[in-house]
């Protein structure tokens, strides 16, 4: 709907609100979140129509635009809606990194269920994607947090990976977590799945346990499931030529 134009924007809203009102028969409050980047020019609040001698309606409605919030506001609302929205205000490049931190710092200190936490520790990851140098920038504030926060936030965003995580880490995954969350995750799943192709398949050679290594996340995960259908390491060398 943000590829509309805004009168199109705007009578689409306007037909949804009138359902919505037909069908509960109760009094609708009207807002819209605006998510994009840009433009940051100030977005109309209202809908009409209108005729050179009649106003025939004139529909408002609240309008939250997020790229002309300030982050650092909300950087202090213990609240899972602001620590996921906070990525779609106004952000200076700079910036970047100290937001995303300061958003997943929030969300360690809320109690929420595994569920909502997926879905906004996703919605951070898609929407503040950093670049190679901000990584390095987010992890060198990273590793200058105290251990408790520190520990708390690994937890955090390794949940789904949580048990790969727990093994991984007696395996050296606490240096991976200050050279970044992601390298240690990475680092953690392949201590695990290599635990487990090994008891599976026996002693693997060099160059097969250089290849498992090198896998990324989501292929690792795979990996960690499929391997439960090998017999013999033919099986994995199969598999991983099939990649």
């Amino acid at each position: 709907m943000l590829n509309l134009k805004h009168s199109d924007f705007a009578a689409r809203l306007f037909r949804y609100f009138a359902r919505l009102h037909e069908t509960h028969a109760l009094p609708v409050y009207p807002i819209v979140i605006f998510s994009f980047q840009s433009p940051r020019r100030k977005q109309p609040c209202v809908y009409e129509v209108t005729f050179p001698d009649l106003q025939v309606h004139r529909f408002r409605y609240r309008v939250i635009q997020l790229n002309r919030l300030n982050w650092r506001v909300y950087a202090r609302y213990r609240n899972p809606v602001a620590s996921a929205l906070m990525t779609r205000m106004n952000i200076e490049p700079r910036d970047r990194p100290r937001v995303k931190l300061e958003s997943m710092l929030l969300l360690t200190t809320l109690k929420l269920d595994p569920a909502r936490q997926r879905m906004i520790t996703g919605f951070i990851d898609t929407y503040l994607n950093l670049t190679r140098k901000e990584m390095e920038e987010y992890n060198e504030a990273l590793s200058k947090l105290d251990r408790p926060q520190k520990e708390a936030l690994m937890e955090f965003t390794t949940n789904w990976t949580k048990e790969a995580l727990e093994q991984g880490r007696q395996e050296g995954l606490q240096q991976g977590l200050v050279q970044g969350l992601e390298q240690g995750k990475k680092q953690g799943m392949a201590a695990v799945v290599e635990k487990q192709l090994v008891r599976r398949l026996g002693q693997l050679s060099p160059d097969l346990l250089e290849q498992v290594g090198s896998l990324d996340v989501r292929q690792l995960d795979c990996l960690s499931e499929a391997l439960l259908e090998f017999n013999t390491v033919a099986d994995l060398r199969q598999w991983l030529l099939s990649l």
